[in-house]
Order: structure tokens, then sequence, then C-alpha cells
């Protein structure tokens, strides 16, 4: 092959994925970004115009707490899920071959779960009916069946058991790749199981520590069903008022400007996070 020819193969590479970045990404948000300047008028739907009353409405203290609620479910739901995820793939790594397939097809099959079975599965399971109720007053744990289903708890609960197989998927392989004589050597040196583990395993798997969080952060702030099915409308995220803003009360301009500011405001938080994981490393 000439030189030639390899430029051209080298440029319609390149130029397919770039193809379909434009047609996906940049296109897309480039009309939302425009439609979010547009006015909207009563009677009819919007129209075109430049006006930034869209963005001044978000930065009203009910769309900032409802952000603010929303970043601190997705934080509150990583650092929940990682802390289970992590030294349940470290036990996991410990099994034989056969038994990690095993566990890991059962983790794969939660993640072809939809969220609205998730939500629904959960919603029946803290029921008072039909769910942990009836369970705990049976072992008189409590004195009569009880629900608890909707509230801040049970909407963790969810967010956590769909972000966890996710966390779970990227830290077992850096697990699974390190080397099992470093624990052992400071076992040797005399520490402890569980200081070994935090002083030699922990440390060496932080980037992949940093990088389960920031997918479980992104995966939960973007949660729009479990918070309507599992919480209270206090702790509805952003995701369901755009989508409230947009079909139910007809103000897409509106709802184009929070999109715009809610993926701003999570790709700003993603790169501080990278930027802080690299200058540890």
């Amino acid at each position: 092959m000439t030189s030639a020819e390899r430029v051209g193969s080298s440029i319609l590479t390149a130029a397919i994925p770039a193809a379909m970045l434009i047609c996906f990404f940049v296109l897309p948000f480039s009309i939302m970004v425009a439609v979010s300047f547009f006015e909207r008028v009563q009677g009819a739907f919007f129209e075109p115009a430049f006006v930034l009353s869209n963005y001044e409405r978000f930065l009203s203290p009910f769309f900032g707490s409802v952000l603010a609620t929303s970043l601190l479910l997705a934080a509150g739901a990583s650092v929940v899920s990682v802390a289970v995820a992590y030294p349940f793939a470290w036990m996991l790594v410990q099994f034989r071959r056969r038994g990690q397939t095993l566990i890991l097809v059962f983790v794969l099959a939660v993640l072809s779960l939809s969220e609205v079975i998730i939500g629904f599965a959960w919603s029946s399971l803290l029921s008072r009916t039909a769910g942990i109720g009836n369970l705990l007053a049976f072992a008189g744990l409590v004195d009569a069946p009880r629900s608890y289903t909707p509230g801040l708890a049970a909407l963790m609960l969810g967010l956590c058991y769909l972000g966890l197989p996710y966390a779970v998927l990227v830290i077992y392989p850096a697990l699974s790749r390190l080397d099992p004589a470093i624990p052992e050597a400071a076992r040797m040196l005399g520490a402890s199981p569980l200081r070994a583990f935090l002083g030699t395993v922990v440390p060496l798997s932080r980037n992949t520590i940093s990088g389960a969080l920031i997918l479980v952060f992104v995966f939960s702030l973007g949660a729009y069903l479990l918070p309507q099915l599992l919480g209270r409308p206090q702790h509805w995220t952003l995701s369901v008022h755009i989508t409230d803003q947009a079909i139910f009360q007809s103000n897409l301009p509106f709802a184009a400007a929070m999109a715009v500011l809610f993926l701003m405001i999570s790709l700003l938080l993603v790169g501080v996070s990278m930027l802080l994981g690299r200058q540890r490393s």
C-alpha cells in the first residue's frame, strides 16, 4: 500500500466516527442550544428569538434546589455503590475461575433489567401489602407491616441497586490483574488482613475507584423513573422536571435551557473528578 493510500485510509477511518459524532451529538445538541434561546408564546408553542429568560429562570431558588438534590442523590448513590462494589469485587477475585464466571453472569443479568422493572420491583418489595414489612412483622421485629416507599431511603436503595453492577464491572478487572504477592508481602511484614488490604490494594486501584465513581454518578444523575416511583416530589431529579416542562407544561425552550445547563454542569464535575484523579496519580 502506497503512502497516499494509507493517508486516504486513515482519513476514511477518522471520517466515519466524526460523521457519526456530528449527526448524533453535535447537530442535536446545537438544535437544543438554539431552542433554549427561543421565546415561549402563550397559546402556541415557541417562536425563534434570542432571550435569556429561560436561563435566568433556571437560577431561581426552586430549580437551584432541584439541581442540588440531583447532584447530592447521584453523589450519594455513587459513593455507596462503589463502597459496596469494591469489597464485593475483591471477594469475587478470591474465588475460583468457575465461581467468578457464575457470579458475573448474575451481575450481567441485573444489567438487562430496565429502570422500569427495577423501580416497580423495589416499590413492591418496600410496600406494606406484599413487601419486606410483612417479613419484619412475621419475625416480630415490628408491630405491624408498614410501607417504606415513597421515601429518600427507598430512592437511594433503587439508585444503588442500579449503579452497583456498573461499579462491579469496572472494579473487578483491575483487581483481577493485581499481583496477589503484594498484599501477601504486607501480611508477611506483620500487617493485619484489613491493614494489608487498605494499605496496598486500595491505593493501587485508586484510578479504578475514581472511574467507577464517575460512571455511577453519571448513570444516577440521569435517573428519571426511579425518583418518581420510589421518591417523593421533593426528591425528583432535574430529569423529571425537564420532562415535565417539555411535555406537560409545553415549555420546550425552558426545558432545553435546563438540559443544556445540566449537561454542562455534569461535564464540568466529571472533568474536575478526572483532573483530581490524575493529580493524585
